[in-house]
């Protein structure tokens, strides 16, 4: 049964921090739903009622652009070995720019001054519900490790290339809404 908190508990964060991956959902009020996975070693609790997860380069920009039209965010993580268990976190999200001191600030002081290559934004939530469910559903997996494609490709573009990229790719979602991927505060 699937049980509601206002709050990110102890035992929510450890769930969390013990997970390899997470995904996040988003959508503006019209066209296409969002539901990416994320490397759950970008993300970090830093509060009972907030996250933030480094972003890296995709294909598409997809979540900035649906926090730029409404804000609304979900992160869904899955025990994939365990106990059985489904913790959805809810709210409000926001980008963080690359270039501000936020994201400069948030860098030092959660990241240790490190991003992988290809780094874009950090995405900001602010939690007003975490529910967790029975995860009876969700099937048992090995991790068997991490790929390593995404930091070849960052690291062969180089800061010059992935501009270029983010230009060309990640300033508008698919749908033809902006990102504010190159804009110091984006607006809402």
């Amino acid at each position: 049964m699937a049980k509601q908190f206002e709050r990110i508990e102890l035992l929510h964060r450890q769930f969390i921090e013990r997970q390899r991956i997470f995904f996040n959902a988003s959508a503006a009020a019209e066209g296409h739903v969002n539901v990416s996975p994320r490397d759950n070693a970008a993300l970090r609790v830093l509060t009972t009622n907030t996250v933030v997860y480094l972003d890296r380069t995709g294909s598409g920009n997809e979540t900035a652009a649906h926090l730029l039209a409404n804000g609304r965010l979900t992160l869904m993580f899955c025990a994939f070995e365990g106990p059985p268990l489904i913790l959805r976190l809810y709210g409000q999200g926001r980008i963080v720019p690359r270039r501000s001191t936020e994201y400069a600030d948030l860098l030092a002081s959660e990241f240790e001054n490190t991003e992988p290559p290809g780094t874009r934004q950090m995405v900001w939530l602010d939690v007003d519900l975490v529910q967790t469910s029975c995860g009876f559903g969700v099937p048992l997996y090995d991790y068997v490790g991490e790929r390593d494609q995404l930091t070849s490709w960052a690291e062969a573009k180089g800061e010059e290339g992935l501009e270029e990229y983010w230009h060309l790719k990640n300033e508008r979602s698919i749908d033809g809404f902006p990102t504010g991927l190159f804009e110091e505060t984006p607006s809402r």
